[in-house]
């Protein structure tokens, strides 16, 4: 199964502080095991919502707004996402993660969706069109 894990914002993060060296070592040591493990397709860090903007649909309409967004605790400051045999496994992973923020920080586990989690509405042209996407995505993606 795969599962994207998010690591939430906290206030220092949506006001930019930085991690610490430290803290960037201790994430690449826990990113190396990750990958040893074969269970790391990716991870990144974002920006502060300050840089961020948001697109609201309804209808046809399409409306941004600018960051910054609150409250910070609802926010994403960081993402892997991860192959795994079951969600205790992904538990099992992020309580070996350094905390990722100075203080209390929290990081949620969602699993993603299968394409046999949408039965019949994913007819056989769309899975068709599904994987030629994925093809193309994994032809871009570094060696």
């Amino acid at each position: 199964m795969k599962v994207m894990v998010f690591v939430k914002a906290t206030q220092a993060s949506e006001t930019g502080i930085l991690p610490s060296e430290q803290l960037l070592t201790e994430m690449g040591q826990y990113n190396e095991e990750l990958a040893r493990a074969g269970i790391l397709l990716a991870a990144e860090g974002l920006h502060p919502s300050s840089k961020g903007v948001r697109v609201h649909f309804s209808g046809t309409d399409r409306t941004t707004t600018q960051g910054p967004f609150t409250p910070a605790q609802e926010l994403v400051a960081g993402f892997w996402l991860w192959q795994v045999d079951s969600m205790e496994e992904a538990i099992a992973w992020v309580k070996r993660c350094p905390n990722p923020m100075p203080g209390d920080s929290e990081i949620e586990i969602r699993p993603v969706f299968e394409a046999e989690d949408f039965g019949a509405a994913l007819t056989p042209e769309l899975r068709e069109q599904e994987d030629r996407i994925r093809a193309q995505v994994e032809m871009r993606q570094p060696e």
